[in-house]
């Protein structure tokens, strides 16, 4: 048999390594491209994967048999092209493909399926058809890639090594590098790009000439060079800011008296900044409660106050307003909120020191002192990140509260009917501390824990707030709602540790729970409805 030339054997590994930094690229690029959809859960993640091995899968055995039965490497080239076309027409498609795909369950999917059926049928129809093309490369490049059958372990093994280490660095590129800095559109292009560039060196070494993969080569440098703006909400006209970070997907939103900043959601609001600096109605306007549930409070009482989770700063801002002697410091892990916080809502340096670290590991640093309030406000999509909703977490809180302190925990995704994370998290909170009480808001999913070893706190609340605060202060209506709905949590076998901490699951149950009443009343608008009909009420 003919030994393959070292050029044949260089394209080979090219190939490979390509190609699985490729599958890795894009499987993270379509986590970004679903979040601000369906978020960037564990369980859309656990969707994602799963729907692209299985189409890497289907890929590997269409890719043997097809060798088997075409014997030719060429033929992998074009399949390689075919799927870099693929790849590069997202961007452009893929949030309209998976609006339409939201618009079809909404008619006929359950609601409790909605994110699950959402996310796996935009997976399929967007990314199914490129993975497995993909997936036919590695039995492809061995079947028909190999002539020296007395070296042909080595050389596959090179080929698959090769494929594994593309892999490998495929999975820290989009991450770190790409993603968050020419963004999840021009990812795409990048990684269409490559493919295109290893089919033009392919026919280039056979000394073939393959003019359509030059041209489309030359396309996608030039998208890629060139700027390119791409919304998520595409719907929205009033976004002025929308970008990618290391851990999220943000966007700014301005009406005419309000900020809005949502993240990883195109729907969702996470917090809403009011410009004339009045009060939104949002859950963190209730934490400012929490100083008159000590044994004495007053507005000009000293406070050292710890903010876990700073978002827009709209707390601290609050804070230092109502409070003026307090200081607070606020740790976010995303540095890139944090600068919006300042660019967009207008968080000033005496408002917050802020420190960008991951809130539980902020506890453990030099940095972190004893505070009288500490705010437990850190969220990733939907629910509490689950080591900081665990048993351990909430004992090292309570290492850094002092005497007589106050902790407060925002709680979204209130559960109704059934125990969910409020349950839970106050279960865990309870298992550490003598005193938990909560509020339930109304108009909003959150609920809000005040937390302490005082034994005293309703009384104290009622004869500090009675004091403090008259009928014409602007906390008047919340000192009011909050006294008049305080309930006692008791102790409960509901303990979340960082062994056990199914967040994730419990709040997907309250998300489907939300989604499928909102769904009802959709459908039960539709029925007689014409399409005009729709799209104004959509409007």
């Amino acid at each position: 048999m003919m030994h393959m030339s070292k050029p044949n054997n260089l394209i080979l590994y090219i190939t490979s390594f390509l190609s699985g930094m490729t599958v890795m690229a894009v499987e993270l690029a379509c986590s970004r491209l679903l979040a601000p959809y369906f978020s960037s859960s564990q369980i859309v993640w656990t969707v994602i994967i799963g729907l692209i091995m299985i189409s890497m899968s289907i890929g590997n055995m269409l890719g043997g048999r097809l060798a088997d039965k075409h014997k030719s490497l060429g033929r992998l080239y074009f399949y390689i092209w075919i799927a870099s076309l693929w790849i590069a027409a997202i961007p452009f498609v893929g949030k309209y493909l998976i609006s339409g795909i939201i618009g079809l369950l909404l008619l006929f999917v359950p609601g409790g399926q909605f994110v699950v059926a959402g996310s796996a049928l935009s997976c399929l129809v967007i990314f199914a058809f490129p993975m497995a093309l993909l997936g036919m490369v590695s039995p492809y490049l061995v079947r028909l890639g190999i002539h020296d059958m007395e070296s042909s372990g080595k050389t596959a093994g090179k080929i698959y090594a090769m494929g594994t280490i593309g892999s490998i660095i495929g999975t820290f590129i989009p991450t770190f590098v790409t993603i968050p800095t020419i963004g999840t559109g021009k990812t795409f292009f990048l990684f269409a790009f490559l493919l295109n560039v290893v089919c033009v060196l392919y026919f280039i070494f056979r000394r073939e000439r393959r003019i359509k993969n030059i041209v489309t080569t030359i396309l996608l440098l030039a998208f890629l060079l060139m700027p390119f703006q791409d919304s998520f909400a595409y719907w929205k006209t009033n976004i002025i800011y929308e970008g990618e970070s290391l851990y999220n997907y943000l966007q700014v939103s301005e009406t005419e008296d309000s900020v809005i900043l949502s993240t990883n959601v195109a729907f969702g609001v996470q917090s809403i900044y009011k410009k004339d600096g009045s009060l939104s109605g949002y859950y963190y306007e209730y934490a400012l409660m929490a100083p008159f549930f000590m044994e004495e409070a007053s507005f000009n009482k000293d406070l050292d106050v710890l903010v876990l989770g700073l978002g827009t700063g709209t707390y601290s801002k609050q804070l230092k307003k109502y409070f003026p002697n307090s200081s607070c410091d606020a740790v976010e892990i995303d540095e890139k909120i944090a600068r919006l916080a300042g660019e967009y809502f207008e968080l000033k340096p005496d408002e917050a020191t802020i420190y960008i670290n991951d809130g539980r590991s902020f506890l453990d640093t030099g940095n972190a002192g004893l505070y009288d309030i500490i705010l437990a406000d850190a969220y990733q999509d939907i629910t509490v990140p689950f080591h900081m909703s665990t048993e351990e977490f909430f004992r090292k809180v309570k290492e850094h509260l002092k005497p007589g302190g106050i902790l407060i925990v925002n709680i979204n995704m209130k559960s109704g009917d059934f125990t969910g994370v409020p349950e839970y998290l106050a279960g865990t909170v309870k298992n550490c501390f003598k005193s938990v009480y909560r509020v339930d808001l109304i108009n909003v999913t959150n609920s809000v824990l005040f937390v302490s070893d005082l034994d005293n706190m309703p009384e104290n609340y009622a004869r500090n707030t009675q004091t403090a605060i008259a009928e014409d202060h602007d906390l008047y209506a919340i000192s009011r709602y909050v006294g008049n709905n305080i309930r006692e949590v008791e102790a409960s076998d509901l303990i979340l540790t960082d062994d056990l901490a199914p967040v994730e699951v419990l709040g997907q149950k309250s998300l489907n729970r939300l989604v499928e009443q909102e769904l009802e009343y959709y459908r039960s608008y539709m029925k007689g409805k014409g399409l005009k009909d729709i799209l104004e009420m959509l409007e």
